[in-house]
């Protein structure tokens, strides 16, 4: 039986941070083993906001070479940059051409960045649902992993390739059963760690995109900033920590992290730490993420001083992927009528 296929991808925009690592990478690499899998990196995404081109190209190589000093392996999964593979962009704009504009209008996250933005709102940014439906729907994606804030772009994804694709341009076989174009793929919800929420702000998530450096913990952070950073973060006057009070997010959200960091329970570390003040914490959690990030940015340098190896990497996933993507755009094409190519 073949392996059920998962696919996914994070933005090139400034280094990945922990809530990267233990919200989507960390369940990556476990994924490896039981599952089909592809991870991009959105590059194509990652310039739907303003962005310097003059570090495109090397942040993406960093965030490919993280994917793999965090355990992906590129001989258990196809690791590739999105861009290298046109099917990306020529899938999107078939989507385009069937996808209601208001489907796209109503979706949460853009309305939330279009406000940030204000008069330099682009139609990328309107419209990356769109390639992000192109992006799973290309490999046959059976699960997409996805936190909550992410759920309404697969359903997107569903309904185009359920109600716009397969529902009107299916081909027919002979007992004239429909034959469906795209996959549907199902959410893949990863509960623990899934939402890994900001050291200034224990109600909003941890981003790349916040101005405030000290509102995240980057893979590549030295111990000395790691340690500057946790010793800032947000608290509350309230001895002892624990989880699940809602007047506490704070408390929730770093003892979470330690949990995760040291490799507890979420049970045992909220019994170790139910009568610890702030400031013996602190330095406990420090502690849990220098260590946890040390083997990661450890092999991060070894991958980093062979110039060519990540390249290489790179260059195989794209020729694996291409070769999935090509068969999935050229049954489209047909579908929608388009004069084969020689």
């Amino acid at each position: 039986m073949p392996r059920p296929r998962v696919l996914s991808g994070v933005q090139p925009t400034g280094a990945l941070h922990l809530g990267n690592w233990l919200g989507a990478i960390r369940n990556w690499v476990d994924l490896q083993d039981s599952h089909d899998t592809y991870f991009c990196v959105v590059d194509l995404h990652a310039i739907t906001v303003p962005h310097d081109p003059a570090r495109l190209a090397e942040d993406t190589l960093t965030t490919a070479a993280l994917y793999l000093a965090c355990g992906i392996d590129p001989q258990r999964a196809t690791v590739f940059v999105q861009s290298h593979v046109a099917a990306h962009s020529e899938l999107a704009w078939l989507l385009n051409c069937v996808t209601p504009l208001n489907w796209l209008e109503r979706m949460i996250q853009f309305k939330e960045k279009a406000i940030k933005q204000g008069d330099q709102v682009s139609v990328g940014l309107l419209d990356y649902p769109v390639l992000m439906a192109a992006d799973i729907l290309l490999y046959d994606a059976d699960l997409v992993p996805v936190g909550e804030d992410q759920k309404q772009h697969l359903e997107l994804a569903r309904d185009i390739a359920q109600q716009r694709i397969n529902a009107r341009f299916a081909p027919r076989d002979a007992a004239g059963e429909s034959i469906p174009v795209l996959k549907v793929p199902e959410p893949l919800i990863l509960k623990e760690g899934a939402r890994v929420m900001s050291l200034t702000d224990g109600t909003a998530k941890m981003s790349k995109s916040d101005p405030n450096e000290g509102s995240r913990i980057s893979l590549l952070d030295p111990p000395e900033l790691i340690t500057k950073k946790i010793k800032r973060a947000k608290t509350d006057p309230t001895m002892g920590l624990e989880f699940g009070n809602p007047e506490r997010p704070e408390a929730d959200n770093l003892l979470g992290l330690y949990a995760l960091l040291a490799g507890k329970t979420r049970d045992q570390a909220a019994q170790d730490c139910a009568a610890m003040g702030w400031g013996q914490f602190k330095p406990l959690l420090a502690e849990a993420a220098v260590e946890a990030l040390r083997p990661v940015q450890q092999r991060y340098e070894q991958w980093r001083q062979d110039s060519g190896a990540v390249a290489a990497v790179l260059r195989e996933g794209e020729a694996k992927a291409a070769a999935v993507a090509n068969e999935t755009l050229e049954r489209v094409r047909q579908a929608l009528g388009f004069l084969p190519r020689s």
